[in-house]
């Protein structure tokens, strides 16, 4: 079964519009992990514009009493301070994302012709502390490829493919133009010795045909599974989204 890790990111923007701290970023966290979720993402950007520094540690405290409930945390290593906050949550998973700061949202994967010198430390950096990295990357299998260059295939043991162009295109009901591209590059991931994840835009409505992809490990689904919630309660939309992996 695809593993569902539930990204908090909205819940901690709806409560960082006012400033009496509901809803409670733990209390969804908990909620989650009562509805059955395998894990938990957040993506702390330096402008604590959802996450905070602060959400981090209180989940890695929380997450201690449920070692089987995996932390993921998102976000782009050459930016601080998201090295120092790894080295000390020390998460089961750490998901490399180039975004630049100001960035709206992530929208597009790594350059490993032109990032992989740096990343290549990085990765040695997490792995030595623990953490499984995943790169986040577009569907482009020459990219994919690119991977071993950085001679630490087995230490990056998977990548997210960035899933925003599927979801985009299946809303526009012309999905079998992209999907191909999806199951190629998960393909290619496999054949590199690469786990394969997926995350950006991926809801209930897509969901079902993404997953005819063979050998999908996790999904990180955060601002769908949050809309549903606000219609079905925040442990029914888990539920949702459990039924359908």
């Amino acid at each position: 079964m695809t593993h569902l890790s539930v990204n908090l990111n909205k819940i901690a923007l709806v409560r960082n519009s006012r400033t009496i701290g509901i809803p409670s970023v733990l209390w969804a966290a908990e909620t989650c992990i009562e509805a059955g979720a395998h894990g938990l993402t957040v993506h702390p950007r330096p402008d604590e514009r959802h996450i905070r520094r602060s959400d981090v540690y209180e989940l890695a405290e929380l997450l201690k009493a449920h070692p089987s409930i995996e932390f993921n945390i998102e976000g782009n290593p050459l930016e601080p301070p998201f090295m120092e906050i790894v080295r000390d949550v020390q998460p089961t998973q750490a998901t490399l994302v180039p975004d630049d700061p100001k960035q709206f949202t992530s929208d597009h994967g790594w350059n490993i012709q032109k990032d992989g010198a740096k990343l290549k430390s990085i990765i040695t950096d997490l792995q030595s502390i623990g953490a499984r990295v995943s790169l986040f990357m577009d569907p482009d299998p020459d990219q994919i490829r690119q991977i071993k260059s950085l001679d630490v295939t087995n230490e990056a043991a998977r990548i997210e493919l960035y899933t925003e162009p599927y979801a985009t295109a299946f809303r526009e009901n012309r999905a079998d133009d992209v999907f191909s591209q999806y199951a190629e590059a998960a393909k290619i991931a496999e054949e590199e010795g690469l786990g394969v994840n997926a995350g950006h835009d991926l809801n209930l409505e897509n969901l079902p045909q993404f997953l005819s992809i063979p050998n999908i490990l996790e999904v990180s689904i955060g601002h769908a599974l949050t809309a549903d919630a606000l219609k079905l309660g925040l442990y029914n939309a888990v539920q949702a989204y459990l039924n359908t992996l």
